[in-house]
């Protein structure tokens, strides 16, 4: 195959786009309006519980935002990675790579990528594979395509 045609191929869920834009949107904005609608109504019962939800609010929005919107959209070559936040794509060859990290406690099994340098989107990026069914203690497989390609030893990926 010549240098000139390549064959990309995304390894990111295609559920990553609902996750990182509609369900924060979504749970953030219903389960908010749902909390400040108990701060409003006379009921015993619902201001007695108003403290609960609206801790369950704030602690739910935080994780979503930890966890969810800073994904990416992820594609590969033989060379290069293609990252999209979904407005722009920017193109960060294998080499730049340093660290692959699965997080197997979250049940969409972020994958972090870090790189030797900032990139436009910072030194590390985390997108959400493809769902595969996995033993919880196995490791995705794109995390050993990806550090296969990026040429890091078994020992640097987690």
């Amino acid at each position: 195959m010549s240098d000139s045609v390549r064959t990309i191929k995304s390894i990111s869920s295609l559920a990553t786009f609902p996750m990182k834009v509609l369900f924060p949107l979504i749970w953030i904005s219903g389960f908010g309006f749902g909390t400040a609608e108990m701060a409003f109504r006379e009921d015993a019962n619902s201001i007695s519980q108003f403290p609960s939800f609206l801790i369950a609010w704030v602690v739910g929005t935080l994780f979503i935002l930890w966890s969810l919107i800073g994904l990416k959209r992820v594609r590969i070559d033989s060379t290069t990675l293609y990252i999209s936040n979904y407005l722009r794509e920017i193109r960060v060859p294998f080499g730049m790579v340093t660290r692959i990290d699965e997080n197997r406690l979250i049940n969409i099994r972020p994958i972090t990528i870090q790189f030797r340098s900032p990139t436009e989107f910072g030194q590390h990026i985390k997108f959400m594979p493809r769902a595969r069914l996995l033993l919880p203690w196995s490791m995705h497989p794109v995390v050993n395509e990806l550090s296969r390609l990026a040429g890091i030893p078994a020992d640097k990926t987690s």
